[in-house]
């Protein structure tokens, strides 16, 4: 047994470290893996043979890449890539542009605690599933879908992954709606509900945007041993193990599904509460469908620091909106902007 201490690039949430943890785990030879979101560093133990420190390494980079992480033995400097904003920025701003179009035309409702828009939960989960909070939940499904495929099921593992998630998303999303009725919120609630959720989302956007490195620190997630229960889910081999692992989803440290679920308790209906989280979840489907039926890896295609960067941009958009919605709707400032 030899343990070593590696240091990670591309961390930026709980996330990040449930799915380092567990990939690095199931490397042969390896028994244990611990991250440190603070230190950007994991550290690995296992029995490595007579390998040196310099074939660990890149042997263990090789299995991080295709996440979007990168290992190394020594530490490496911060750097900010503040050009990829040349074209982020435009693209973000088109984004909006676009999103208030549509919202002036009644098809969709930006995030505020005032009304649901389905079609910002929509929205919102095509965000998601191509971010790195959402990559644990992708790592699942790619691991439960290519486990079971050596044994020739294809697929009803992940069939029944997706079905779990959708019917999880919808059940306990009206749960947290109808919690929302239990508690009759006033206008107090409702404010400090809205500027949950303009919260989460801001500090997410931060994160995506990889400019504020304490940013990370500032989210509110679930135990961690919580988190690495579900994610270990893969390893078991019954044939309920992927419709549990897709309802146990839900639970999953991901600033996007908290956003939503904190907006969806303030519509206080079951019925309204559910339908926005499963529109939320059907807007992650794309993505996750691909993964589990094509084996597709997801930072491969969505690893451009352009990419997260205007991502970022349009989570702050919509948090910056929904705290000026919220705002106005308490008499704290006069409306600026007609939303």
């Amino acid at each position: 047994m030899a343990t070593y201490t590696f240091h990670v690039s591309g961390m930026h949430c709980a996330s990040c470290v449930v799915l380092t943890e567990s990939t690095l785990k199931d490397v042969p030879g390896v028994k244990s893996a611990k991250s440190s979101l603070k230190h950007n560093t994991v550290e690995v133990s296992g029995d490595f043979g007579d390998w040196s420190e310099a074939q660990i390494t890149e042997q263990l980079n090789a299995i991080l890449e295709p996440h979007g992480y990168g290992l190394s033995a020594e530490p490496v400097k911060k750097t900010v890539a503040w050009r990829q904003f040349n074209k982020a920025l435009p693209l973000a701003l088109l984004f909006a542009a676009g999103f208030i179009v549509l919202q002036k035309l009644g098809v969709v409702n930006l995030v505020n605690t005032d009304n649901v828009g389905y079609g910002t939960a929509f929205a919102i989960g095509l965000i998601a599933s191509v971010s790195t909070c959402m990559a644990v939940v992708g790592g699942l499904v790619l691991s439960l879908s290519s486990s079971f495929a050596k044994v020739g099921d294809r697929l009803r593992p992940p069939l029944f992954f997706h079905a779990g998630r959708l019917l999880a998303f919808f059940v306990l999303g009206g749960v947290i709606g109808a919690l929302g009725a239990v508690f009759q919120l006033g206008s107090v609630g409702t404010l400090i509900l809205g500027l949950a959720v303009a919260l989460v989302l801001i500090v997410l956007g931060l994160n995506l945007l990889d400019v504020l490195p304490k940013a990370k620190f500032w989210q509110v997630v679930l135990p961690k041993g919580l988190s690495a229960k579900i994610h270990g889910l893969k390893n078991l081999n019954h044939r309920a193990v992927p419709f549990l692992a897709g309802v146990a989803t839900f639970f999953l440290p991901c600033g996007f599904t908290q956003s939503m679920q904190i907006y969806t308790l303030s519509t206080g209906d079951f019925w309204t509460g559910g339908l926005t989280m499963l529109v939320f979840a059907l807007g992650t489907l794309p993505v996750l469908a691909l993964l589990s039926f094509g084996s597709i890896g997801i930072h491969k295609k969505a690893q451009s620091g352009i990419f997260f960067k205007t991502a970022g941009l349009v989570v702050i958009f919509f948090g910056v909106i929904n705290l000026i919605n919220s705002l106005a709707a308490f008499g704290v400032i006069p409306p600026l902007l007609n939303f």
